[in-house]
């Protein structure tokens, strides 16, 4: 192309030509001109090869996470991709329920499974910058990965006979990493539910539940602090009261967190030290360390866990807000700052930036009035259904009932949220049924599930079927 516009310059009149060369050089002085004033993320985006997948776009600025930085970034493509990239951002959510762990191919019996699917490297499956091949889950391989393995599956199960090739990832059956609503005894145990359980609640998240333990202490909360006096503001400071009548009446003021330990969270309210008005996430995180640790694990934080600038709405491919479109997402985007309203930020703080049809549809959903209700103390507190009720589950484990903030965490595949979240108030093939539905899905749930998902009938017939046949052996 290049030898083709030489040749087309020296063709033309030797006037001509010398103002077709001025043009060019004045095109490129342009071009490097505007590289050299432009932020750098604008020019380093026009270098992409290609479109970054959903998962990773917010960080496709930061090449390096994925790259081996010793390679030029003219010869950057997927043969330099790090092996452990994938492993260092995604090993702790697949370490307890990876059903085709790297480690389970190191068995030489397998080794003619590898021939056929590369099984032991990421980048087998989840490519990147490439977008004419890229399906759902970031997936860049055809969707009929799992018959070229399991083609013979019909064999010994007869209830498989006749499913299409590419039918394995359908929800409510099997996903190639994590099944841990969807093993067979799983399944089987919850047969014959009903569709709504009779006591539908969510655990009671408790105030003091999920914080680091080594900041509950005398230290950081001396004594109880309910009146505006008790705020430890600099004397020398005019603060408005309005913003301590809102300090006093939270859990923060209750439990004695006062203005020092989150604007001055080093000086034990000394003056001498400078005041900052803006509270940076890590301070959140001397209390909060776990919700801070899931929320830059999220779609929300990520840009902040490699040190980018903060996720704004403009950047979303979901419809957003126009009006939030710059919006930082930070523990303030959500906890407003000085009341830190949970109940705001549960639904309302979302509906500030998102569009789209599934969160729009929650207002009006069944689910959105059981939500109306409690906020209204029309119910018991836990039976209500807010945006984070389902996008941020409450999991229990010995240090209580804590909240997990990394919204995106039961999104892909979304049958994680049947265990989670679903099965607090419903059947588990009610839940994966209506899972399943992407009509469904985006309207809120407004509605009951257009067909239902077998797995739980096919689990427990499996399960009798095997008992019968132990049975009649001699």
């Amino acid at each position: 192309m290049v030898q083709a516009l030489i040749n087309t310059i020296r063709s033309l009149p030797h006037a001509r030509m010398w103002f077709a060369c001025l043009g060019i050089n004045l095109l490129i002085g342009v071009f490097y001109s505007v590289a050299l004033i432009a932020p750098a993320s604008s020019v380093k985006s026009a270098w992409l090869p290609g479109k970054t997948t959903h998962g990773h776009y917010q960080i496709e600025l930061d090449c390096n996470a994925c790259h081996d930085p010793s390679k030029s970034e003219d010869s950057m493509n997927a043969s330099d991709v790090m092996q452990d990239a994938c492993i260092r951002c995604h090993g702790d959510q697949l370490k307890d329920v990876d059903t085709h762990p790297a480690k389970k191919f190191n068995d030489p019996t397998n080794a003619e499974l590898l021939a056929t699917l590369d099984a032991q490297n990421c980048l087998s499956c989840h490519a990147e910058h490439v977008p004419h091949q890229t399906l759902s889950m970031g997936l860049t391989m055809p969707a009929d990965y799992c018959w070229h393995c399991h083609k013979e599956i019909s064999d010994s199960r007869p209830s498989h006979q006749g499913m299409a090739f590419d039918s394995c990832a359908t929800a409510g059956c099997h996903n190639y990493h994590d099944n841990s609503a969807l093993y067979e005894k799983f399944l089987d145990d919850h047969f014959g539910q009903p569709d709504h359980l009779s006591l539908a609640t969510v655990p009671q998240r408790d105030t003091t539940s999920g914080l680091s333990g080594s900041e509950i202490s005398n230290t950081l909360w001396p004594m109880p602090a309910s009146k505006i006096n008790d705020a430890n503001h600099p004397k020398s400071m005019q603060v408005d009261t309005t913003l301590l009548r809102d300090w006093a009446e939270t859990s923060h003021a209750a439990a004695g967190v006062q203005c020092s330990h989150c604007h001055l969270p080093d000086s034990n309210g000394q003056e001498s030290v400078t005041w900052s008005d803006h509270v940076p996430m890590e301070t959140c995180g001397q209390c909060h360390e776990r919700q801070v640790d899931t929320f830059i694990e999220g779609k929300h934080g990520m840009r902040l866990a490699v040190g980018l600038s903060p996720m704004t709405p403009d950047q979303a491919r979901l419809p957003m807000n126009h009006d939030a479109a710059h919006r930082e997402l930070n523990c303030n985007a959500c906890h407003n700052d000085h009341r830190f309203d949970t109940q705001f930020a549960a639904t309302d703080a979302c509906l500030q930036c998102h569009a789209d049809d599934h969160s729009l549809a929650h207002v009006n959903s069944p689910h959105g009035e059981l939500w109306r209700d409690e906020v209204l103390q029309k119910r018991v507190s836990g039976t209500g259904v807010s945006c984070a009720t389902c996008h941020m589950p409450r999991l229990t484990d010995d240090g209580g009932v804590w909240v997990n903030h990394d919204q995106s965490a039961n999104l892909r595949p979304n049958e994680k949220m049947a265990r989670e979240v679903c099965l607090n108030c419903h059947g588990l093939e009610y839940a994966l049924s209506a899972l399943a539905d992407e009509d469904l899905v985006r309207n809120g749930f407004d509605a009951e599930p257009s067909k239902r998902i077998e797995s739980v009938q096919m689990a427990r017939k499996w399960f009798l079927d095997r008992a019968t046949k132990r049975r009649k052996k001699p």
